[in-house]
């Protein structure tokens, strides 16, 4: 495995991969990796012939007072992680080289980041379309594989590959969750003991949504008012929101008969979390 920061010289060797009849996989990471990470970097090596991962924290989907400066860089255990699952680069290109100066060109994918995350993080998938699309023109990867937990963000990056006429596979992974249902992510770090203790409703509240819908339940209000109400028993829960949508253009729907995505974003201190389940009835 290779770590590398020159986007030409991955630019290059990618290509030389391609011409040789390689299958490349890429997973867009910020680092400050754990199991959730490295199960995506495995479904790319499980589908392609040469994998590369990227750690780039992207400046461009911080908003303001967000925590960018404080999250975690650690390359080098990034790096050991990543050669135990099937990665063959390492590309961690540096600010100046994904924004240059004079940098003035955005992708922004419309009416998708208006809702969820995007009400309260207003330029933030602005930034992640724009960097994930660099990244694909650094690397032309066949398949480039996300995952479920950050769904809205799939959502985007998939809605940007259809608009955009990009050929490009996007795979979705699977949530990995702590062994008591919290759902895994770089931010677990910051919760304190107690936070961290009460976390663990998001993952219970959401099981008992599955539940309600199994039941024979599909009135999407009555479901969100069950979630919530379970999460308000949490002292420190603040509840950001707790939405039913579409599956794939996120528009809020009203009956989950169809099926649909359960996305919730739940502050404990100063730590913002996010969770989501997938609503299927008849399911259970």
């Amino acid at each position: 495995m290779r770590i590398l920061f020159d986007k030409d010289e991955v630019r290059r060797i990618c290509e030389e991969k391609r011409c040789a009849g390689f299958r490349i996989g890429f997973v867009p990471t910020m680092g400050a990796l754990h199991e959730g990470h490295l199960s995506l970097v495995r479904r790319a090596a499980a589908q392609s012939g040469f994998v590369v991962v990227s750690i780039f924290v992207n400046p461009t989907q911080f908003g303001p007072g967000e925590d960018m400066n404080k999250y975690p860089r650690d390359l080098e255990r990034d790096s050991r992680l990543l050669e135990t699952v099937g990665a063959d680069i390492v590309y961690a290109p540096d600010k100046a080289s994904e924004y240059p100066s004079g940098f003035a060109t955005f992708v922004t994918v419309e009416r998708l980041t208006e809702g969820l995350c995007g009400l309260s993080r207003h330029s933030h998938f602005r930034g992640v379309a724009t960097i994930v699309a660099k990244l694909f023109n650094t690397v032309r990867p066949h398949v480039a594989v996300f995952g479920q937990k950050d769904a809205q963000q799939a959502a985007v990056i998939k809605r940007m590959i259809r608009d955009l006429d990009l050929d490009i596979v996007i795979d979705i992974g699977p949530i990995v969750r702590e062994p008591d249902g919290l759902a895994m992510s770089s931010r677990n770090r910051y919760l304190d003991s107690e936070e961290r203790r009460e976390a663990v409703i998001l993952s219970r509240a959401l099981r008992e949504a599955e539940n309600i819908v199994s039941s024979g339940v599909t009135d999407a209000n009555k479901i969100k008012a069950g979630v919530q109400e379970m999460i308000n028993t949490m002292p420190l829960a603040c509840i950001e929101y707790v939405e039913i949508v579409d599956r794939e253009e996120l528009f809020n729907v009203s009956d989950v008969s169809g099926g649909a995505l359960l996305a919730l974003a739940v502050r404990f201190g100063g730590t913002r979390l996010i969770d989501n389940t997938v609503l299927l009835p008849g399911k259970g």
